[in-house]
């Protein structure tokens, strides 16, 4: 929080850990599937995280809450219960009912393609990803599971959650051609036979980032919980070990730290 304080009116991002990153652009904060919990349903954190929620409560009443999907290290029920009561969120269809059983009213509930204005300049939209969803009271594949564009007049970035890798990053890519940011995951990829659908790997990460055309790639989810056999660091290791064999341009890709935070350019 000190840290943030010091920074005073700057935009930046912050990465809190696994998928949980806060905006701030031009004064407004966004907080993405947001996880304070010491576990995601059973798998326990191996780091804390940067900012604690209560720290996070003194430094805005007034956030904007992007849910990806329903799982249980993206869609944490006690630190949404946590959050401020202003908070307004933004969700995949068929998780609004969910959200408010929480005690949040102001819930937005976006399909695949639905767009949604955040006050006079900014936008959302909500786009397909690979991907599925499940809970012990939400069958599978009941509620939907999205991607999403956060559009600025000062920055465009986009959000993928989990997927695994397919055609729809080159069509982002047309779509939008001045994406600043991509954050895309790269977690709980092995055993390939089994996570290939639903995770990408370093390659693949690479693949999409490239075929979406952003300036900067920002790794996700790595880190925080054990949810594949690689170990929760290996997967920033293996992307600097393919950065360098590629020789690819290292300024454009920002490996952050837990707590680490990158003005936003």
């Amino acid at each position: 929080l000190q840290r943030i304080n010091q920074i005073k009116n700057k935009d930046f991002i912050m990465w809190i850990g696994h998928n949980t990153f806060l905006f701030r652009i031009e004064n407004t904060y966004y907080i993405t599937d947001p996880i304070f919990s010491e576990r995601a349903l059973l798998p326990q954190r191996v780091t804390p995280p940067g900012i604690s929620i209560d720290e996070l409560n003194q430094l805005t009443d007034n956030i904007t809450v992007i849910i990806t999907h329903n799982h249980y290290d993206h869609l944490d029920e006690e630190s949404i219960k946590k959050l401020p009561a202003k908070s307004r969120f933004i969700v995949p269809l068929g998780l609004k009912d969910y959200i408010i059983s929480l005690g949040k009213n102001n819930v937005v509930e976006l399909d695949w393609w639905q767009k949604f204005v955040i006050g006079k300049n900014n936008k959302i939209v909500c786009l397909p990803k690979q991907h599925w969803s499940k809970r012990i009271t939400q069958p599978t594949n009941t509620t939907l599971w999205a991607s999403y564009m956060l559009l600025t007049p000062k920055v465009n970035i986009y959000i993928a959650g989990d997927s695994g890798y397919f055609i729809g990053y080159r069509e982002y890519g047309k779509l939008f051609p001045k994406i600043d940011y991509a954050l895309l995951p790269t977690t709980a990829y092995h055993p390939r036979w089994f996570m290939h659908y639903a995770h990408m790997d370093v390659n693949e990460a690479l693949m999409a980032f490239n075929d979406l055309g952003a300036q900067y790639f920002i790794p996700t989810q790595w880190g925080t919980f054990a949810l594949g056999e690689e170990p929760p660091g290996y997967p920033a290791l293996e992307l600097k070990r393919t950065i360098e064999k590629r020789r690819l341009d290292k300024k454009r890709f920002f490996i952050m730290d837990i707590g680490g935070i990158e003005l936003l350019q």
